[in-house]
Order: structure tokens, then C-alpha cells, then sequence
């Protein structure tokens, strides 16, 4: 049975029984704890912990979900996906145990022709909590389990919970057996190689304290109503019903292997288990790249970009361990495509971007890796001059942790370097490591934000905007909220000042912040007995999507709940953030008339007279481009488009080719923003202009990198945008009146200034060099003898850096021939350091010299630290009296060596 067949049989399954189709959420969700979605219920935690109501009783949905703490084990087992499919069933205070058990069996055991999965009952297994006699007797009732095929596990295994505070509660666990060919028997608690995990029912009826993740917490009571939510993994099921070893090999993820298998020199199967395990990362982490790029996720150094980044050169990595040497990322993602496309449209749709963001990575990884080997050369070259033949646990470990290298990979070089590697050393840097991630992760790990005092408002309905058609609202307080307790008053009376105080209206001019345009400011004031009540609008943000709560300072009088008041949003403030959204929608044009399609937005950001934005890119603009783009914006300014917006659905929106942000979620409903007809169309829930001409002059002000493949363009607008181009003007008039010279020659006559600096400097620096080589001559000249050795020991002309000493000591070195000589200058930097070097020829450091010794030695009397290499070391200090003491302490030294 095809994968795509299997996720429509488990939809059709519990839509039949009463469910609502609920579509994948982004693996992109607002959630304090997750990087990435990561089961199937997370889209209705709200739902789970009563914060909002349900539109439904019953859900069910397929979830695409991604899992990657174990990334390093990926390939190794038979089960274990960083990508997956999460099949789930959920009640919200409807039906229970019972229910939930007799939906999973009948599904997997009804027959293929009656629309199910068609599994042996004989070789299913259940487990059970420790004390949930309730499940066992109905496994025993429903599907006729003997006792022996139901095995209590507990907290850690069958008590789940979402690792934080919040609802838990016991859960049972549907395995498989796959038979004696793959272990032995006794069920999961003897083995989970052969008995495989395909569904967990979770009966969701307490609530949990603070502790650990999965067990030793406290349970603190009861939920007010119970909940059911189940997870089937479709790769596992999918693995069982093809008859397949592993889920690497079933009909989604093994024509990824096949791409690699055509290409690379040794085939899979081969009996090769490294390489299995390498093509199983590629298939793996390719589905996985494709889906985190097509919903949103950029390459970047940390957060889900960093994650994405580690999971595309891990493919990179593997492929050239597998002896791949061309680019094959482009041919995976086109591959992953056409196995995910029919249940993932996205990935058809938007391949033209996720294939360029990933090949982008790939070309980039080939040049780190060409660093990274140049590394490792140097760190071999080093292990072998100090006489050992074994890589240094920290030298692997700064390739993998810099330049991405795995420790085979290492290992692989090191083999053919005639080295080993120290691999414990590794480990146990990667081990602290590791420590420090989960460390730093728990910290930031917090229980989701508790919208309980605002429920009652959230099920009351959403906030009416009237902000659109009017920038004055009468209003009624439907609720007030004082550092996030409801109370029934604000006022303010001298006492200490809240942190936090929010007016909920039932509607409102105000725009709440979103979309890259940041809230309205203004007031809400009182009206009849409450005329005097008067607050400042600081910030307005909404509350489960549909709230919106004004963040207010209090100025005068208070404010009751159910009083009338009148919202009003600062004049000024609109029209400085329209004209500013506005701009931004018209810079997006402009870079994809200039650059092309692939310019795509990845986020921006607009207030009153200034706006960035961010989109997908491959390196700097040239200043052509940019001006091109500031002219093109600004030719849609003066042609003073008409500004239309209009509601529709959303694949009505998308039909007619109006832009959407890559991870954004969307209602079926969207509003749509139009700027002179096919000039701009995109979704856009924020305020504009009327027509382009009120935006007024764009000036582009910068353009840079956020991270790998994102560019950022920033520019002002309106009025901020003449005030710049007058300081500009200004600036220039100064330039031209001290140049004396007319403002259009100011340019040429500033580069012949530069040029004749330019040439300035040159003959400085051969002035400077002249005297570096007569002091090393001088230098080499007066060397003594001290011990067994030459010594050059000079306190060198003041103002001197460690790179003019270097340069010396390697002249005065090459001077002093093949005797054994030690070479030591030291100087006042003249800004209170003092850089001093120290170099020891191939003769001294048979007499068991070595610069790295001698060069603490030089740095004590002046409070310095050093270190370097036997032949070469350098170090500074902060004292420069006691630069006579350093050389006489050195001199002594050597004279008792």
C-alpha cells in the first residue's frame, strides 16, 4: 500500500466517524518550547489546556513534524526519521478511552477492501500505564487481546505529558511484531526491534506539575474535561504494509536513495553498513530540507536556520563519503518533489525557490569544506612535527564544530595522513558539548503562556478592526487586565506603577501589531461621568489571533469595565506607518521587477517613515542594481497607482498571483492589497496609502546580509526620506566648498585625493621597509653569544606591532645563518601594550630550545601572556617598564640553558 494511500485511508477513516479535517499546520508554529512542530497535537495545544475553545469535538489530521535531538543516530536504526508524518485522531471533552481504542483497532484491522489497513490482530501488541486497569480490560473487551499480549510499562514509557506543566495523562502504545527473523520475542519490553511502536492512544486527563520531563513531576489533579489525542506514525506503518526493512526503503523516501545510488561509485545493499547508513542520511535529511525550506526556514547559524544548514551538509558530507565529487543537492530536492508532491503541493509549487536556496548551501559548504581540509593539513602537519601519530581530540572536534566536518570524515583523512584520532578526546568535547545545548535548552524551556484569564474573551469572539475605514471608535472595555489578571478597574491613583496594563475593546481603530508593521500608537479616553479618564495607546497586540489588547499608560482618571470609551489612533502616526507599509509593498516589486521571481520576501518591518525587507538571495546587490530598484519604486511613486484591497479565498488570492510569506498561516479568507493593477498583489491584513504617490520619495539607505541567502534592503520614506536627502545635500556642499570645487567634480576630485594618498602610503611602506632592513641588519649584526646560542635580544623603536616584529625576526633569522640562535624583540606599542616575538632556528631547538618556553619567559617581567609553536611564538603585555627587566630575564635564561 502506497504512502499516500495509507494517509488518505486514515483520514477517510475518522471523518467517516464524525472527525473534522484538520490540514497540516507549518512545522513553523508560535511556540515557546518548540523549534519545530513535533507531534501532531501541537496545533491544538490551546485546545488541550482550555485556553480556547474549540471549533470542533472531533479533529483529525496528518502532521508534518520534525524531530532532530537524535540527528547524529539518523541511518543507524531501522525506524528513526528527522522528518515524519503524524497521523492523529483527537476529542476535546468528547469521547475517551474506550472510543479511541476502538477506532485504532478497527482501522488497522479491517480489511484492505473495506477501507483499512488490514493488519494480523495475531501479531499485535498493546502496552499499558503501570495502574491502567481500565485500557487493559478494554483491550482485552474491544479487540480480544489475551494478557500476555498487554504489557504495563511506566511513567518514562506509557505517561505522557508535553515535558512542562500543562495536561498529561496515561497513554497505550500499539506495537507489531515483525517475527523471530528480527530478535527475540517477549513484546516491547523485551524487544523493540521486533516489536515496532505504529500508534500511541493518549488518555489525557490530568494535569501536571514542574520536574522533569518525564517522570518524578507531581500530578496536581484532575483536567475539567478529558481528552484524547493519538499519534500513528505513517513511515512506520507504510514500512510494515510494503513489507520493507526499514522506513528508508519505502516508497517515498527510497527513490532518494536510487537518485544517490545512480550516481555514486559504490552501490546500497551492498553489504557495506557505513555506506547504508550514509545513503539513509541523505534520503532522511533531503525530505526534511525540502519541507524546512518550503515553510519558510533560510540556512543560518543558529535557531532552525542552523538546523536546516546541518542537515544539508550532512547530505554534502555523506555524498562525499560515499566518493559522489559533483553537486547533487539540485537532483535530491527534485527527486523529494516528485515522491512528496501529490501529498505536498507546496513543494511543486515552490520548487524553484526551495531548489535554489539548497543548491545555494551546497555551493557554499564545497568552499567551508575546501577551508576545513586546508585545517586539518595544517593541525597533521603540526601533530607529525611534535613526533606523535595521533590527531588531537580538539583539533577533530574544531573541524566538526567549525567547519561542520564528521568525525568519520576526520578519521577517513587522518587514516590517509598516516594518523589516528584521538576519539575519546572527541567525544568527550562533544559530550560537554552537548551538555551545554540541553543546559541552555532547559533554561529557556518554560510552561505556554497562560491565556486562561483571558478565555472568556476569546470565546466571545474576535476584536472588530475598524481602523480601515476610521481613526476614531466608540467602544466599549470588555475586559481590563493588569499584569495579566483581569480586575474591574484601572485608575491612576500614585501607587506603584504596573507593569503591564491592557484594555480589551469590542472593537477598535487600532492596528495591532502584525505583518512587519508595528502597532498604532494614540489614546482612549472616557466619555460622559468618565470624561476625564485619559490613557496613552503604547503597543497593541492580539491575543490567540483575534484579541486585541491595548497596552496603555494610564494619564488621568480610570477606567471601569463595560464603560463607553473613544479609541482614537494619532493622525500622524497612520499615515506615517501607511505610507511606510505601503513602501515596503512597493520595494518587494521593485526587486522582483529588477532581480526576478526568486527575490522573495523572508520578512520585513515598517514604521512611520522607515521600512526594511528581507528576501531570499544570493550575494551583495551592486550599486546598479540598487539603483535600479530605488528607481523603479519611485517611478511607481509618481505614476500615483490607485491602492485597492478586497477580500477573497485564499486560493482565489493565490490563482491570481498575489504574494504570500513562506511559513505564514493563512485563513481560508485573506484580504488582498493591490497596487496599480499587476504592478503589486499581495495578501496583506495592514494599512496603505490610498495612492502611491502619498508614500512620497523612497531613498534606499542600505542593503546587507541577515544570514546565509537573505539579503536585507532598508529605506526611508516620506518626509524622513527628504530630511535624509537633504542632510546628503548638505554634506555635499561642505565637501565642495572645502575641496573648493563645483558639487559635480566633487567625486573626481575626492578620488584623485584618494589615489595621491594611495601612493603616499606606498613609498611610506618603502621607507618604512628600508628601515626594517637596515634594523635587522644592525640587529643581526650585534648578536651575542649567550649559553650555546646567538642571541638578538633588542627592545625595538617604540610604536612597533607584533606583524613589524614578525617581519623582523624572520629577516634577522635568515641572516644569522645555520648556528643555533634564539631571535627576541620587544617594544612599546605606545598605547600602553607592549607585543614582543620570539623565534628559535632548527639548530637551537636541537639543543632543546623552543619559543614557546621562551617566550613566557620574555612576558613575565612585563605582565604579558604568550604562546605560539617551537620555531615561532608571540605574546603581549600591559607594562612597559619591564621591558629591560624581559630581556635580561630571557638572556639569563639562556645562559644557564
Amino acid at each position: 500500500m502506497q504512502t499516500h494511500e495509507i494517509r488518505r485511508r486514515f483520514l477517510d477513516h475518522f471523518v467517516k466517524a464524525g472527525h473534522t479535517e484538520v490540514p497540516s499546520a507549518s512545522v513553523i508554529l508560535d511556540d515557546p518550547n518548540l523549534l519545530f512542530v513535533n507531534a501532531g497535537m501541537v496545533q491544538f495545544v490551546p485546545y488541550f489546556l482550555g485556553q480556547r475553545t474549540p471549533p470542533f469535538t472531533r479533529a483529525t489530521s496528518v502532521q508534518k513534524c520534525i524531530r532532530t535531538p537524535d540527528i547524529d543516530e539518523v541511518g543507524k536504526t531501522t525506524r528513526h526519521n528527522t522528518f515524519f508524518q503524524m497521523a492523529g485522531n483527537f476529542s476535546f471533552g468528547d469521547y475517551f478511552k474506550r472510543e479511541a481504542i476502538e477506532f485504532a483497532w478497527d482501522l488497522l484491522t479491517k480489511s484492505v477492501d473495506d477501507g483499512g489497513f488490514g493488519f494480523d490482530p495475531e501479531r499485535l501488541w498493546a502496552t499499558v500505564y503501570l495502574d491502567d486497569d481500565e485500557a487493559a480490560g478494554l483491550w482485552q473487551e474491544i479487540a480480544g487481546l489475551p494478557a500476555e499480549r498487554i504489557q504495563r510499562r511506566g511513567m518514562a514509557d506509557n505517561y505522557w505529558s508535553m515535558g512542562i506543566p500543562g495536561p498529561c495523562g496515561p497513554c497505550s502504545e500499539i506495537y507489531f511484531d515483525r517475527g523471530p527473523d528480527y530478535g527475540v520475542g517477549g513484546g516491547p519490553l523485551a524487544n523493540e526491534d521486533r516489536y515496532i511502536e505504529i500508534w500511541n492512544l493518549v488518555f489525557m486527563e490530568n494535569e501536571r506539575g514542574a520536574g522533569p520531563a518525564k517522570e518524578g513531576y507531581e500530578i496536581l489533579g484532575p483536567l475539567p474535561r478529558k481528552n484524547i489525542d493519538t499519534g500513528m506514525g505513517i513511515e512506520r506503518v507504510a514500512c510494515l504494509l510494503q513489507g520493507v526493512d526499514n522506513v528508508y526503503e519505502t516508497d517515498l523516501v527510497r527513490p532518494v536513495i536510487d537518485t544517490v545510488a545512480a550516481v555514486a561509485p559504490r552501490g546500497y545493499g551492498q553489504g557495506n553498513h557505513d555506506d547504508d547508513v550514509r545513503y539513509r542520511i541523505i534520503a532522511d535529511h533531503s525530505r526534511t530540507a525540502a519541507i524546512l525550506i518550503g515553510d519558510g526556514v533560510s540556512p543560518g547559524n543558529d535557531g532552525r536556520g542552523y538546523v536546516l544548514r546541518r542537515l544539508l551538509r550532512r547530505i554534502i558530507r555523506s555524498a562525499r563519503l560515499l566518493d559522489i565529487t559533483t553537486p547533487i543537492v539540485g537532483d535530491l530536492m527534485a527527486t523529494v518533489r516528485d515522491a512528496m508532491g501529490p501529498s505536498y503541493p507546496e513543494l511543486v509549487n515552490d520548487f524553484d525557490r526551495i531548489h535554489r536556496i539548497a543548491v545555494a548551501e551546497e555551493t557554499a559548504f564545497n568552499r567551508t569544506l575546501a577551508s576545513g581540509s586546508r585545517l586539518f593539513e595544517e593541525a597533521a602537519r603540526t601533530t607529525k612535527a611534535s613526533g606523535s601519530t595521533v590527531l588531537s581530540g580538539k583539533d577533530a572536534f574544531t573541524l566538526h564544530d567549525t567547519y561542520g566536518f564528521p568525525l568519520e570524515l576526520t578519521l577517513e583523512m587522518a587514516a590517509e595522513a598516516g594518523l589516528s584520532v584521538d576519539e575519546d578526546g572527541f567525544r568527550s568535547l562533544m559530550a560537554e558539548q552537548r551538555a551545554r545545548a540541553k543546559a541552555d535548552a532547559a533554561a529557556r524551556k518554560q510552561a505556554h503562556a497562560d491565556l486562561s484569564e483571558y478565555r472568556e474573551l476569546i470565546d466571545a469572539g474576535p476584536t472588530e478592526f475598524t481602523g480601515f475605514d476610521e481613526l476614531n471608535s466608540e467602544a466599549r472595555i470588555l475586559g481590563i487586565f493588569v499584569d495579566g489578571k483581569r480586575v474591574p478597574v484601572v485608575s491612576r491613583n500614585g501607587g506603584p506603577t504596573p507593569e503591564r496594563i491592557e484594555l480589551i475593546l469590542d472593537r477598535t481603530p487600532f492596528y495591532a501589531e502584525a505583518g512587519g508593521q508595528i502597532a498604532d500608537e494614540g489614546t482612549i479616553s472616557g466619555t460622559g461621568s468618565s470624561a476625564t479618564a485619559k490613557a496613552a495607546v503604547v503597543d497593541v497586540q492580539k491575543i490567540a489571533k483575534t484579541v486585541f489588547a491595548h497596552r496603555v499608560t494610564v494619564e488621568s482618571g480610570e477606567f471601569v469595565e463595560g464603560d463607553t470609551v473613544v479609541a482614537a489612533v494619532d493622525p500622524k502616526w497612520r499615515k506615517g506607518a501607511t505610507q511606510g507599509h505601503s513602501g515596503t509593498h512597493l520595494v518587494h516589486a521593485a526587486l522582483r521587477q529588477v532581480l526576478g521571481p526568486n527575490a522573495v520576501q523572508a520578512g520585513s518591518l515598517n514604521r512611520p517613515g522607515y521600512l526594511r525587507f528581507d528576501f531570499n538571495w544570493q550575494g551583495a546587490l551592486s550599486e546598479d542594481q540598487r539603483s535600479q530598484i530605488e528607481e523603479v519604486t519611485n517611478e511607481a511613486v509618481q505614476a500615483d497607482y490607485e491602492v485597492h484591497h478586497f477580500t477573497t479565498r485564499l486560493e482565489e488570492a493565490k490563482a491570481m498571483g498575489a504574494m504570500a510569506l513562506f511559513g505564514e498561516q493563512y485563513p481560508d479568507e485573506v484580504r488582498v492589497v493591490e497596487i496599480g493593477g499587476p504592478f503589486s498583489l499581495e495578501l496583506c491584513g495592514g494599512t496603505h496609502v490610498e495612492h502611491s504617490a502619498q508614500v512620497g520619495p523612497v531613498t534606499i539607505i542600505g542593503e546587507s546580509s541577515v544570514g546565509s541567502g537573505v539579503r536585507r534592503v532598508e529605506a526611508y520614506v516620506g518626509l524622513d526620506s527628504f530630511r535624509h536627502l537633504a542632510k546628503e545635500r548638505a554634506l555635499m556642499a561642505g565637501l565642495a566648498s572645502t575641496l573648493k570645487v563645483p558639487t559635480d567634480e566633487v567625486p573626481a576630485r575626492v578620488a584623485n585625493l584618494v589615489e595621491r594618498l594611495r601612493v603616499a602610503e606606498k613609498e611610506l611602506e618603502k621607507m618604512r621597509l628600508a628601515n626594517s632592513r637596515a634594523a635587522a641588519a644592525n640587529a643581526a649584526a650585534g648578536a651575542e653569544r649567550v649559553g650555546k646560542v646567538r642571541l638578538v635580544a633588542q627592545r625595538m623603536a617604540s610604536g612597533m606591532s607584533a606583524g613589524d616584529l614578525r617581519t623582523l625576526v624572520g629577516d634577522i633569522k635568515g641572516r644569522l645563518g645555520s648556528d643555533p640562535a634564539v631571535i627576541a624583540l620587544i617594544a612599546d606599542g605606545g598605547d600602553g601594550s607592549v607585543p614582543y616575538v620570539v623565534a628559535v632556528n632548527s639548530a637551537a631547538q636541537d639543543l632543546g630550545l623552543s619559543a614557546k618556553d621562551l617566550v613566557q619567559t620574555l612576558g613575565a617581567p612585563v605582565q604579558g601572556r604568550g604562546g605560539g609553536k617551537p620555531d615561532l611564538a608571540q605574546g603581549a603585555g600591559r607594562k612597559p617598564a619591564g621591558i629591560d627587566a624581559a630581556l635580561a630575564a630571557l638572556r639569563s635564561e639562556l645562559d644557564r640553558s
